[in-house]
Order: structure tokens, then sequence, then C-alpha cells
């Protein structure tokens, strides 16, 4: 075996440990980032680059990816927004039965006229690798700070009392609060002693902005079929917001586990 690929979320720093430790520590581990749209990939690996803990080697051929903030600016060593500056290869042209384009310019040139965005929040380092924190529309911004939510979930989930967990930003009062579901494993209980380990884990490994205000269990967690956690659809519910597009999900009855929770009203 010489090279392992993995995709559909971020790959977090402690799979890099696992892969290396128990698998085989000559391979190379190679995270990749792109979409179906594209038929292709923003990021990924080469076996000609070092591997660096956490980071897709990386950016594509053909690709001219940067990270930029909301007026367009190019970042390094920022999080930001995922862009391509040039038409690509494998970019699509069209959308069918959208003769004049309009959906098609709404969906990936709304952001930054004549320039693609993506929708995924990310960082672009000084020697070409690229950090994935997971989706734009589900960052969270509390007191105006832009987080993306796998940096909590790479702290919440090295618990081994929890199985999976989701989180979401929640208007309040003015601001945007940081809302944790967590599904525990099984013989496992949410109380007060583990609400405090998660949230000093998250302080201490994130940052203050970072802890959520709110830790709740839940007995299931969204994904879609392809196997992606849907915070965005969390999102909608617990601000009494309709989600449409069910057909996505592998297990759409679990969006009633977040309808009507007392502590969110």
């Amino acid at each position: 075996m010489r090279t392992i690929l993995s995709t559909g979320s971020p790959l977090v720093e402690e799979s890099f440990d696992y892969v290396y430790n128990q698998i085989k520590s000559d391979v190379q581990l190679a995270s990749i980032s792109g979409g179906t749209d594209i038929i292709s990939c923003f990021a990924g690996g080469s076996p000609t680059l070092p591997v660096y803990r956490g980071e897709l080697q990386c950016i594509g051929l053909g690709m001219d990816v940067a990270a930029f903030d909301l007026k367009g600016n190019a970042m390094e060593n920022e999080k930001g927004e995922l862009v391509c500056r040039k038409a690509f290869p494998s970019m699509p042209i069209y959308f069918w039965n959208d003769p004049k384009g309009k959906k098609y310019r709404n969906a990936y040139f709304n952001q930054y006229p004549g320039i693609w965005h993506h929708g995924d929040f990310i960082e672009v380092n000084r020697h070409g690798g690229v950090t994935i924190f997971g989706r734009s529309d589900a960052t969270l911004n509390p007191g105006g700070i832009r987080i993306g939510t796998a940096e909590i979930y790479r702290v919440v989930d090295a618990f081994d009392e929890v199985a999976d967990s989701l989180v979401v930003g929640q208007i309040w009062d003015g601001d945007e609060r940081v809302i944790l579901f967590i599904k525990l494993n099984e013989g496992c209980k949410l109380d007060k002693s583990l609400i405090m380990e998660i949230k000093k884990a998250i302080r201490t490994n994130c940052s203050p902005r970072h802890v959520p205000a709110i830790v709740l269990e839940t007995k299931d967690i969204p994904y879609t079929i392809n196997g992606k956690k849907v915070e965005i659809a969390v999102k909608k519910i617990i601000h009494g917001e309709e989600v449409t597009n069910q057909d996505a999900l592998a297990n759409p009855e679990s969006l009633d586990l977040y309808r009507n929770i007392n502590e969110l009203l």
C-alpha cells in the first residue's frame, strides 16, 4: 500500500496520527477536497511533497485557489473563503433549465463577481498546504469572530464518551451563540462534569470564543446520503425555518429531534 486518500469531510490531525502509528509509517496520506459539481479537486495530495499533520498537501493542478477575506483580498496563513480566481479545465459552464445563467451565477459568482466561490472555509499556508475548517455557510460567528466547525469537532470527538457531535450557531440577544449537540456512546451520560470537561478542552485547544454556550444531548446526527453532517438544516430548524431539501438526507427523521428544544426557545 502506497497511498491512502480521504475525502468527504476534513481529516482531523488525530486521524493522521492513527494512520501513521497503526496502519503504515511510510504511506502517503492525502486528504483531498473538491466537489461533484467540478468533477475534480481544488486541493489534494502529491507523491513528491511532504505530508503535514492535518493538512491537504497542495492546491490542485490547474486550480488558481486562494483564501479570500470578505472584501476579496487573498490571504496567507489566515482563514477565509475558498475561491478559484481563474477558469479551470473541469469547471461547469451552465445548469440545465437555466437558459439565462441566473441560477449558475448565483450559485458560484454572487459573492465575488467573476470569481468562483466554492463555499468552504479554508486556510492556505506559506508552504502551500491547505486546511479546511468546514462549510462557509456553517461557519460560527460569535462576537464577530468566524470559526470553522471542524475546529470544535476535532476536540469534542476525541472524548471516549462521544459517539458523534454537531455544532451550530444560534442568533441570540443581537449576537450568535454556539450550540453543541452530543450523541453519546452507549452507557455514557452527559452530566455537568462531562460538559465542563468538554468546554475546558475546547477553551484550551481552540479559544474562549469556541466554547459553546449550551451543550445538549441528542439521539442522532443528520447526515447527507454521501456522509456529510448537515449543520445548516439544524440551524434552520432551531431558528424556526423550514428545511426543504430533505431528500438529500440519509436520516431525515433525525431533524425532528431538534425542533422546539426548550433550552433554545
